[in-house]
């Protein structure tokens, strides 16, 4: 198989139902994220985020949106709970090896499989985990600015 890196843009942070959420979009250095793709992501998140349990942990994460090469689109919301532990909602789009009901990138539907992220996206979490401990668990005062501030540089990932 053939690897190349993709392209790793980090647009401003957003805030959803009192969440605050990093954003990271990989996509192709051929193609952007389609605007389409993007609100149709975004719209969905609210939804995806309903049932994350609200336990004295500041509420904060990261979302990662990700253009696969083909038909396919990703987004990956982590969230973190109980202080050092993370939550993971997925939805696809366009994919129908993970039953997509049709090649639309911008038709998301939530995936109930237990994915944590592929090799692209696995970069951002090896990010926002160093991330989390340096500005929430080492310091005596926690630093949610901080992390929310922190994040990976923009550029190419997955190497």
């Amino acid at each position: 198989m053939a690897f190349r890196d993709k392209d790793l843009t980090t647009p401003p942070p957003i805030t959803v139902d009192g969440r605050q959420l990093k954003r990271y979009h990989i996509d192709q250095p051929q193609r952007s994220i389609e605007p389409e793709v993007e609100r149709a992501a975004y719209d969905l998140l609210p939804t995806m985020l309903k049932d994350v349990p609200s336990d004295g942990t500041p509420g904060a994460g990261w979302v990662v949106l990700h253009r696969g090469a083909d038909t396919g689109a990703y987004l990956l919301a982590y969230t973190w709970v109980w202080d050092n532990a993370l939550e993971i909602r997925v939805a696809v789009a366009g994919q129908p090896a993970l039953e997509c009901p049709d090649l639309d990138p911008a038709h998301f539907v939530e995936l109930r499989r237990p994915t944590v992220g592929c090799v692209w996206e696995l970069a951002v979490l090896e990010h926002e985990r160093a991330a989390w401990v340096r500005h929430l668990l080492a310091p005596a005062s926690p630093d949610l600015t901080g992390y929310l501030n922190d994040t990976q540089a923009e550029g190419p990932v997955g190497r």
